[in-house]
C-alpha cells in the first residue's frame, strides 16, 4: 500500500474507516457477469448457469447481475454463453453508472471514455439497441478491444477514435456517460500498482484530465439533459473535488441518485449530498457515482 493513498485516505475518511477500506482491497473478489439481453434473457442463463451446477446470487437493483458462488471466472470463460456475447464478465460497480443515468431508446447518447465496452454495451442492451450511442476511446489499440466487444456483444454503436477533449461543440447529446481515467484507488485488487502511481503529482495530472473532461461533457449535453460522473475511485480530489470545480460554473446541478436495493450496496461517506462512493468489499469495487443536470 503506497503511503501516500493512506495518508490520503486517512485525511478524507478518518483512521477508523480506513482498515474497512484496506480490508476490501485484499477481499477476494466474486466473479460476476451481466446477462446481455441482446442476445439472451436472464431466464435462459439462469437455467443453463443451475444445469452446470453453478451456483449464483442475484442484487435487488439489477435483475440482469448475477454473482457467482462456487466457480472461478476463468470456468465461466468456458461456457459458450461467455464466448458467444450472451453475458459479460463485468464488476457489480461497473453496471451501476449505466443504470443509473437511465438511458432511453430514440436518444443521442455519448459514452466519453469507452474501452473495453462494458458500460457501452450494457446501455445498447438497456435501450435495446434503438438508441444512437457514440462511444469515444483515444487509443487505438483500446479502440480496438472496444469495437469487438460491441461486435461480440451484438450492440448498435458508432465507435469515434479521438480523444474525448477535442470534440467539436458543434456536437450535443441527450444523455452522456463519463467513466473518467482515474487513479484506480478503488480497484487495487485488480492492478499491479507501483508506489510511483500514487504520488501527488500524479493525481494531479489526472485531476486535470477528468476536469477538462467533465467540462466538455457539460458543454456537450444538452439544455436540461442529464449525464453520469463516475470514477473507479474513492479519493476526492478525483470525484467531488472535480464537480465543486465545474459547479462554480452554475452550468449543472447535482441529482441526487435514488436507485431500488440500494441498501444492499457498501457504502463511504461523501461530501456531496446525493453523490455515491462504494466501498470496496468482496463483492465491489470502490467507485465513485454522481448524476447530474445541465441547467
Amino acid at each position: 500500500m503506497p503511503e501516500i493513498l493512506i495518508q490520503m485516505l486517512e485525511e478524507q475518511y478518518g483512521k477508523e474507516n480506513v482498515p474497512k477500506i484496506v480490508q476490501g482491497y485484499y477481499a477476494k473478489r466474486k466473479t460476476t457477469f451481466r446477462v446481455n439481453t441482446l442476445k439472451s434473457s436472464v431466464e435462459k442463463i439462469a437455467k443453463l448457469l443451475e444445469e452446470n451446477k453453478i451456483t449464483y446470487k442475484k442484487v435487488k437493483w439489477s435483475k440482469e447481475a448475477f454473482i457467482v458462488e462456487n466457480v472461478l471466472e476463468k470456468e465461466i470463460r468456458k461456457l459458450e454463453i461467455y464466448k458467444n456475447g450472451e453475458i459479460y464478465l463485468q464488476s457489480l460497480s461497473s453496471m451501476l453508472p449505466p443504470i443509473i443515468l437511465q438511458p432511453k431508446e430514440g436518444m443521442d447518447l455519448l459514452d466519453m471514455a469507452a474501452a473495453p465496452g462494458g458500460k457501452t454495451t450494457q446501455i445498447a442492451a438497456i435501450t435495446k439497441n434503438k438508441a444512437n450511442i457514440t462511444a469515444c476511446e483515444r487509443n487505438k489499440i483500446r479502440a480496438e478491444r472496444l469495437k469487438y466487444n460491441i461486435e461480440k456483444q451484438g450492440a448498435k454503436v458508432y465507435v469515434m477514435t479521438q480523444d474525448a477533449r477535442e470534440i467539436d461543440d458543434f456536437f450535443s447529446f441527450d444523455q452522456i456517460l463519463l467513466d473518467a481515467p482515474c487513479s484506480g484507488s478503488g480497484t487495487l485488487h485488480l492492478q499491479e500498482n507501483k508506489k510511483e502511481d500514487f504520488t501527488e503529482t500524479q493525481i494531479q495530472k489526472i485531476s486535470k484530465t477528468q476536469l477538462a473532461l467533465l467540462k466538455k461533457a457539460t458543454n456537450l449535453l444538452k439544455a436540461g439533459k442529464e449525464m453520469v460522473y463516475s470514477t473507479c475511485s474513492i479519493l476526492a480530489s478525483e470525484n467531488e473535488g472535480i464537480l465543486q470545480e465545474v459547479l462554480k460554473d452554475k452550468r449543472i446541478e447535482i441529482l441526487p441518485i435514488a436507485l431500488e436495493g440500494m441498501e444492499e450496496i457498501p457504502l463511504l461517506p461523501t461530501k456531496i449530498k446525493g453523490t455515491l462512493c462504494v466501498c470496496p468489499n468482496e463483492y465491489f469495487e470502490g467507485f465513485f457515482i454522481a448524476k447530474l443536470r445541465k441547467i
